[in-house]
């Protein structure tokens, strides 16, 4: 496969219906995403039928607007990608059987993309507008070196690190045991009043002038003293009892015990409560990561890198703090693009591409697995 083929990416794996056409790898000639947030507001959260049959809707129209937007015809497409995991299971079929009829009627080749996998190479993306710019990248990643690189996925479904030596080598090191970070920001969101979709509205909320990120003291998770994993249903239970107040144990009942309600949730209460949880869940990533780190380097392994992915990298005190810990341990940051931290088929392209490279490409029983993530 030439170095500079052009690759569509069909993204379906949960509520947002994305195509993508990606030249080099990494140069991004169009990118179009039709979210369903209007769909789900009213239920303040995804409805898996309802975002199956928005994907079967929206599918031919979105691969046709990015085919246009590319400014290339469909027969100039070298190969077809599609994330065919994990997600929904009727979400992943839209996709799969999308770009499973492309391939077979274009005869190009088909590449079943890990999505949880593609986050890590959002990073890598730039627009086509920049040349410069992608030029100065690829040359970065591919003779400087990213590799072994740490990996760091948070989205809504998953909050997972990684030791990645290649694009098509990862071990995953630590996940979520329960919620995942952009799980809890929204369980959270729903816990404070704050709308659909919790994440991003909580973090403009938390980002209010004036709030104290220190009105109480919040739980940072930390498991096992060598653990890895992550945890965020303490913290989520405490924002509850804040906002609600702790329950009296019936084994701790005592004639003189009374239920004594939280302060009043005010505006400038949820504002401070909303930067008080971000504060905590953010340094709980950061504290795993340190960890990651220390474990790595005694095992003689030493990152180069810090590759992260995922909604939740769209989050401002994240970005912040990730990049403040970059700094500190020289480590060189790939911070997605705001546009690539949601889900996206640019980053299935431009990781399609490596595996073209590599001859791993599927045949026509390439099937959805909704559980199943690197």
């Amino acid at each position: 496969m030439a170095a500079d083929a052009l690759i569509l990416g069909i993204e379906s794996s949960c509520d947002e219906t994305a195509a993508a056409v990606v030249e080099r790898g990494m140069v991004v000639r169009s990118s179009v995403v039709a979210s369903q947030n209007e769909i789900h507001t009213k239920y303040g959260g995804v409805v898996p039928e309802l975002a199956s049959r928005a994907h079967m809707e929206r599918m031919l129209p979105v691969i046709r607007r990015a085919i246009d937007d590319a400014g290339v015809r469909l027969d100039q497409i070298d190969a077809i990608a599609v994330g065919h995991r994990p997600g929904l299971i009727g979400s992943l079929l839209i996709g799969v059987a999308a770009a499973k009829a492309l391939a077979w009627s274009l005869g190009k080749p088909l590449v079943g993309v890990d999505h949880v996998q593609a986050h890590l190479y959002a990073g890598m993306l730039a627009e086509a507008t920049d040349r410069a710019s992608n030029e100065a990248t690829q040359v970065n990643s591919e003779a400087a070196g990213l590799f072994p690189a740490l990996g760091l996925v948070v989205s809504g479904g998953h909050t997972s690190i990684y030791l990645l030596r290649s694009w098509l080598e990862l071990e995953r090191l630590g996940a979520t045991i329960d919620d995942a970070l952009g799980e809890a920001y929204d369980k959270v969101a729903t816990i404070l009043g704050v709308p659909f979709p919790g994440g991003p509205n909580l973090d403009r909320l938390a980002q209010s002038p004036g709030a104290n990120d220190r009105i109480e003291d919040l739980p940072i998770s930390r498991l096992a003293p060598t653990s890895l994993d992550f945890s965020f249903s303490g913290l989520k239970t405490a924002m509850l009892y804040q906002v609600r107040g702790v329950p009296e144990h019936p084994a701790h009942r005592r004639a003189d015990s009374r239920y004594v309600p939280p302060p009043p949730l005010t505006d400038e209460r949820r504002r401070d409560l909303a930067a008080t949880f971000q504060r905590a869940a953010v340094r709980t990533v950061t504290l795993k990561l340190e960890r990651t780190l220390d474990q790595l380097r005694q095992r003689g392994v030493h990152p180069k890198s810090l590759l992260t992915g995922g909604g939740v990298t769209a989050n401002s005190r994240l970005r912040s703090e990730l990049s403040v810990f970059a700094q500190s341990q020289r480590l060189a940051l790939a911070l997605p693009r705001m546009a690539y931290c949601v889900d996206n088929a640019a980053m299935l392209a431009g990781l399609a591409s490596h595996y073209l490279n590599a001859g791993r490409t599927n045949d026509l029983s390439l099937e959805p697995v909704p559980t199943t993530a690197c």
